[in-house]
This record gives C-alpha cells, sequence and structure tokens, in this order.
C-alpha cells in the first residue's frame, strides 16, 4: 500500500511542478511528505490519505476552517490548504511550526460519528495517554 502512496505523491509533486523533499509522518490516514519546487515559494506538506473517506473528511474540515477565517485554535496553528486532489487523494498544505493542529482525517462536521461506549472509552484513555498533560486542553472546547 505504501508503494501505491508514493506513486500518488509522485504524481501529484509531478502535476504541480514540485519534488518530493522528505517525509514528515504518517498515520492511520495516510503518509505526509514534504515538497518544494516552483509551484510555490519555499516547502509545503503533501498528505496523501490511504482512502477517500477519511480524505474527504480532513478536506471538508479545512474548507469550514477556511471559510471561518481560522488560522488557530486556541493558539495551535492550523495549516492552510494551498491545493488538493480529489483523484490522489492528496492535500497540500502549508507547513507551521508547533504547537499545531495537523490531523482532520479522523474528524466529523455537523454531526458526531456513532460508535460504542467501549469504542468511545477505549479512544479516550489512548489519547489521554498520548497527551499527557495537555489532555484538558486538547477537550476543552466553549460551548
Amino acid at each position: 500500500m505504501d508503494e501505491d502512496i508514493v506513486e500518488k505523491a509522485e504524481a501529484y509533486a509531478i502535476r504541480r511542478g514540485c519534488h518530493l523533499a522528505g517525509r514528515l509522518g504518517f498515520g492511520i490516514h495516510g503518509i505526509v511528505y514534504t515538497i518544494e519546487g516552483n509551484a510555490h515559494p519555499g516547502v509545503a506538506a503533501l498528505k496523501i490519505h490511504y482512502a477517500e473517506e477519511p480524505y474527504l473528511r480532513e478536506k471538508d474540515v479545512y474548507g469550514r476552517l477556511k471559510e471561518e477565517s481560522i488560522f488557530e485554535v486556541r493558539a495551535f496553528r492550523v495549516p492552510q490548504v494551498i491545493a488538493f486532489d480529489d483523484e490522489l487523494l492528496a492535500l497540500e498544505m502549508t507547513v507551521v511550526k508547533p504547537p499545531f493542529v495537523l490531523d482532520f482525517a479522523g474528524a466529523y462536521l455537523d454531526f458526531a460519528p456513532e460508535f460504542s461506549d467501549e469504542i468511545w472509552e477505549d479512544w479516550t484513555r489512548k489519547n489521554a495517554e498520548q497527551f499527557g498533560a495537555n489532555w484538558p486542553t486538547a477537550t476543552d472546547h466553549p460551548r
């Protein structure tokens, strides 16, 4: 599957007149590369998704953030989408410095996903461990 992702990343870079400069990271929804070239000054991030559904969710979240002119969430910087490619499941975005909000592929707009109590408890436990002392900040949201 990773070979397919690399091919998609390379195809995207060619379409945009860029080249892959390195790998920034990876997760359950895809792989993030750095790209650079003539399409824009500096370095950008390119996330290639494994599947269409998380790609569309993430794209929709970035679209909503752009509509609302949101560049930060509680002092956490939000990358801005530069371009996208629905065929390649690709999002090109700005690179931000910490602290930052990075992954919206698991986010849902306008409705809560339906998961069992056990799944929610497991999700909460895993994220509380990952965020450590920052977990209260990550979960606190004004209403």
